[in-house]
C-alpha cells in the first residue's frame, strides 16, 4: 500500500509517494483553470515512475490554495445574509479601525470588497441575551421565508446566517437554518455558531459570512477531484491539510471551507521543522520560495506556532480560524521585475505564473522575472532544470531584462540581473524579521531552512541578511511541503467561549469549566469515531484561550490533564503568564487573568514520513559527483568558473566547499564562495561559512 501527499502551488504542482519500495517525488506544472487536472496527471506519473498501481495507493493528502485565491481574486459566490435586526451593518462598520493610520490614501477591505453585499443583509427580527443565553424575542420565522424568496429572486445560492450571541444559544441560527435549506434545496447554507462559535461578532460574522463565499466554489472543487481520482482508478481516501497543519475530510472541509484558507503554506512549515529535527536543529526559520510567494514562518524549540486570532486575516477579512503563524509575500520564481511611473524599482508582487511564465521559458512570457536573472547570472544551468525535462533559453532571459530593466536604468545586464535578485532578497529578509525578531525572537539562534523550487538559490543570501546560525537545505527541497502532509495529524477542533475570571475561580467555577471541557473532547471524539479512527489512536490537547483583565485578544494556555479541578485553574493561571512571556517578553504575575474561549483538538496520529540514511562517503571524495564547471555571478558581482555537482552523488559526510552549485531534479542550490556545505546523515544539507 501507499499513500501520497500532493501540494499544489502557483506555478507547479509537488507529490510525494511513500510505499514498501521508498520515497518517490516528482513536479509537474500546475494548472491555475482547474487545479485537480495538474493534481491527476502528476499523480498518474508518479505512479508510473514508482511502479505503483492506483488502486495501491490508500491515502491522498492534499493542500490547495484553491479557497485563498477565490479570497485574492475576490470571485466567490454571491451570499445571502440572515442577521439580528438593527445589527445589519456589523460587517461594514467593523471596529472601526484604520487599516494603515497615517495615510489619507487607504481602502477598507470590508467595506470596499464585501463579502456581503448590503442589500443581500436581511435582518431578521429575533433576539438572544447574554450571559445564559435566554430567549428575549423568539425567531420570526416569518421573516426568514420572506428572506428566502427575495434570495430566490436574486439568484443567490449560498446563505450565512448570524445572530447575536448565538456562542452561548445557537438555536435560532439552527432553526433559520432548517427553513433555509428546507425551501432552498441545493444552496450553500452556513451559520456562525457552526463555523466559529466564539465572542466577538464582527469576527465571528466575517468569518462566517467568509465561509459562505468561498464555500460553494472550493465545495464543487473537492467534489470534482474526488470524482476524478476514482473515475481514474484511485479508490484512496482524500484528505485535505487545514490552516492549522491538521488534516480532515472533503465532506468536514467542503462544510467548513474558512478551514483551509492557509492549506497551500501549512504543509511547508511542517515539512520544513521535520528536515530541521533531522539535523537536530529546534530553532529553525522556513522559508518557502515557490513560482508566485514566499511563505515564511519562525518554529522555536520544534513547536509551529498559531497564529493570534488578531493577527488573522484572509484578503483583508478577519478570520477566527487557528492557521499557523506564517507571513507570505508575492516573492517567488516567477516574480515579475518592473520599473514604475516615476523610475523605482520593484520585484514583484505580481507573477508570471505558470502560464506563461518566466520569458526563459519560451512560452511567450516578456517580462523579467527573478527566475531569468538566475539564468542570466549563470545560477541556473539551460540544461538541467528540472533535471532537463523543462529547458529553458538564456537569451531570452537577457533579452527580457535588458528591454525592460536594463536599458532603462543604464546598467549592464548582469547588474540589472543582481539588481532583481538584491530587491527580492531584501524584500523577504523584511519579512524574516517581521515573523522574528519583531516578536523578540533572535534569528542568531535559529537555523534558516529554505525550500520550494527556488529557496536554496536563496538560502544563504537570506541566513547572511538575517544573521541566521546557519542554513538547512532539505532533501527534496523543491518536493518538501508535499512531504510535510504526509507528517500531518487528523485533526478536529472544537471551541467554546465561557467567559469568566480564573484568578478568582472555586470549584464550583472549575467544574463548570471542566464541563465544558469535557463537552467539546466528546464532540471532538465523536468526530474522529465518524471517520473510523479507533479510541487507542485518538489524542486530545486542550487550551484554555486567556487574556488580562482589560485586554482586548488572548493567548493559549496548556489545560492540565485529568479532572479540571481549582488547583488545576491556578495551572492554567501559570500556563498563561508563562506563555506571556514567551510571546512579549514579560508578564503580570499579579494580574487578573480572564477565560474567553475553551478549545479541544482531536487528533489521530498518523506514521511519520521515514526518511532513510543515504551511504556514507567513508573518507571518499566528492570527485564522482562532480560534472562540469561554468561561469557563475555571485551576489558580491563576482563571476568566477564554479563547479556543479550531482547532489543524488553526495554521500553522507561529505563536504562540498563554495563556490558550488549542486542540481537535482526539483531544485537547485547555491554555494556561494566562503561557504562550505556538509552533507548529513539523511541527505541533507549543512551549509555554513567557511572556518
Amino acid at each position: 500500500m501507499a499513500r501520497v501527499g500532493v501540494d499544489v502551488g502557483g506555478t507547479n504542482t509537488d507529490l510525494v509517494l511513500e510505499s514498501g519500495r521508498g520515497i518517490h517525488v516528482h513536479k509537474v506544472a500546475s494548472t491555475p483553470h482547474d487545479q485537480s487536472e495538474g493534481v491527476l496527471r502528476g499523480l498518474e506519473e508518479l505512479c508510473e515512475i514508482a511502479g505503483v498501481r492506483r488502486d495501491d495507493v490508500e491515502l491522498i493528502v492534499h493542500g490547495t490554495t484553491v479557497a485563498t485565491n477565490i479570497t485574492i481574486e475576490h470571485d466567490g459566490a454571491e451570499v445571502g445574509m440572515l442577521t439580528t435586526r438593527n445589527f445589519r451593518d456589523i460587517l461594514h462598520i467593523g471596529r472601526h479601525k484604520r487599516p494603515h493610520n497615517f495615510s489619507l490614501h487607504f481602502e477598507v477591505p470590508w467595506q470596499n470588497r464585501p463579502l456581503v453585499k448590503r442589500r443581500n443583509r436581511i435582518p431578521i427580527t429575533e433576539r438572544i441575551l447574554p450571559p445564559d443565553g435566554r430567549v428575549e424575542t423568539p425567531l420570526d420565522e416569518n421573516e426568514v421565508l420572506a428572506a428566502v424568496e427575495v434570495f430566490k429572486r436574486r439568484g443567490i445560492g449560498s446563505v450565512v446566517i448570524g445572530f447575536l450571541f448565538s456562542f452561548v444559544n445557537d438555536a435560532h441560527e439552527r432553526r433559520a437554518k432548517a427553513i433555509v435549506e428546507r425551501e432552498m434545496p441545493g444552496a450553500y447554507v452556513c451559520c456562525s455558531s457552526e463555523v466559529a462559535n466564539v465572542i466577538r461578532e464582527f469576527e465571528r460574522f466575517s468569518t462566517a459570512a467568509m465561509n459562505a463565499f468561498i464555500g460553494p466554489r472550493t465545495s464543487t472543487y473537492l467534489d470534482n477531484l474526488q470524482g476524478k481520482l476514482a473515475g481514474n482508478g484511485f479508490r484512496a481516501n482524500l484528505r485535505l491539510i487545514q490552516s492549522n497543519g491538521g488534516i480532515s475530510t472533503v465532506e468536514a472541509c467542503s462544510k467548513r471551507a474558512v478551514s483551509i484558507l492557509m492549506s497551500g503554506p501549512a504543509g511547508g512549515v511542517i515539512g520544513g521543522r521535520s528536515e530541521g529535527l533531522l539535523c537536530g536543529s529546534r530553532n529553525l526559520i522556513t522559508v518557502d520560495i515557490g513560482g508566485t510567494s514566499a511563505d515564511i514562518s519562525t518554529i522555536p524549540d520544534g513547536r509551529i506556532k498559531i497564529m493570534n486570532p488578531r493577527d488573522s486575516y484572509v484578503g483583508g477579512h478577519p478570520i477566527l480560524v487557528p492557521m499557523i503563524d506564517l507571513v507570505t509575500i508575492g516573492a517567488g520564481g516567477g516574480s515579475i521585475a518592473h520599473i514604475d511611473s516615476a523610475g523605482g524599482f520593484h520585484v514583484g508582487p505580481r507573477s508570471a505564473g505558470a502560464d506563461p511564465g518566466p520569458a526563459c521559458y519560451g512560452k511567450g512570457g516578456e517580462e523579467p522575472t527573478v527566475t531569468d536573472a538566475q539564468v542570466a547570472l549563470g545560477r541556473l544551468d539551460a540544461d538541467k532544470l528540472l533535471g532537463g525535462d523543462l529547458p529553458v533559453d538564456p537569451a531570452l532571459a537577457e533579452r527580457a531584462i535588458e528591454a525592460k530593466i536594463a536599458k532603462r536604468l543604464d546598467l549592464p545586464v548582469k547588474e540589472a540581473a543582481l539588481g532583481i535578485i538584491r530587491v527580492i532578497n531584501s524584500n523577504m529578509a523584511l519579512a524574516i524579521r517581521s515573523n522574528s525578531v519583531a516578536r523578540g525572537v533572535d534569528p542568531r539562534e535559529f537555523s534558516l531552512v529554505p525550500f520550494g523550487g527556488a529557496g536554496p538559490l536563496h538560502g544563504v543570501a537570506l541566513a547572511e541578511a538575517v544573521s541566521a546560525r546557519d542554513v538547512i537545505v532539505p532533501v527534496a527541497p523543491g518536493i518538501t511541503a508535499a512531504m510535510g502532509l504526509l507528517e500531518t495529524d487528523m485533526q478536529y477542533e472544537h471551541a467554546r467561549s465561557f467567559i469568566t475570571s480564573l484568578t478568582h475561580v472555586g470549584e464550583d467555577g472549575a467544574r463548570r469549566i471542566g464541563a465544558l471541557v469535557s463537552e467539546l473532547v466528546a464532540e471532538c471524539r465523536r468526530d474522529l469515531e465518524n471517520d473510523g479512527v479507533p479510541p487507542e489512536r485518538q489524542g486530545f490537547q486542550r487550551f484554555a484561550e486567556c487574556r488580562y483583565h482589560g485586554q482586548g485578544f488572548e493567548l493559549r494556555a496548556d489545560i492540565p490533564e485529568g479532572e479540571v479541578t481549582a488547583a488545576g485553574v491556578r495551572r492554567i493561571v501559570e500556563n498563561f503568564h508563562a506563555q506571556h512571556r514567551l510571546d512579549y517578553g514579560y508578564a503580570f504575575d499579579d494580574g487578573e487573568v480572564e477565560l474567553i474561549t475553551i478549545r479541544v483538538i482531536g487528533t489521530e496520529k498518523v506514521k511519520p514520513l521515514e526518511v532513510a540514511r543515504i551511504e556514507s562517503a567513508n573518507g571518499a571524495g566528492i570527485d564522482d559527483a562532480f560534472l562540469y564547471s561554468r561561469k557563475t555571478t555571485f551576489d558580491d558581482g563576482r563571476t568566477v568558473d564554479t563547479p556543479r555537482y550531482d547532489r543524488l552523488q553526495l554521500k553522507a559526510g561529505h563536504r562540498i566547499p563554495g563556490p558550488a552549485v549542486l542540481i537535482q531534479h526539483n531544485s537547485t542550490i547555491l554555494v556561494p564562495p566562503e561557504y562550505v556545505s556538509e552533507v548529513s546523515a539523511h541527505g541533507n544539507l549543512l551549509i555554513r561559512r567557511s572556518p
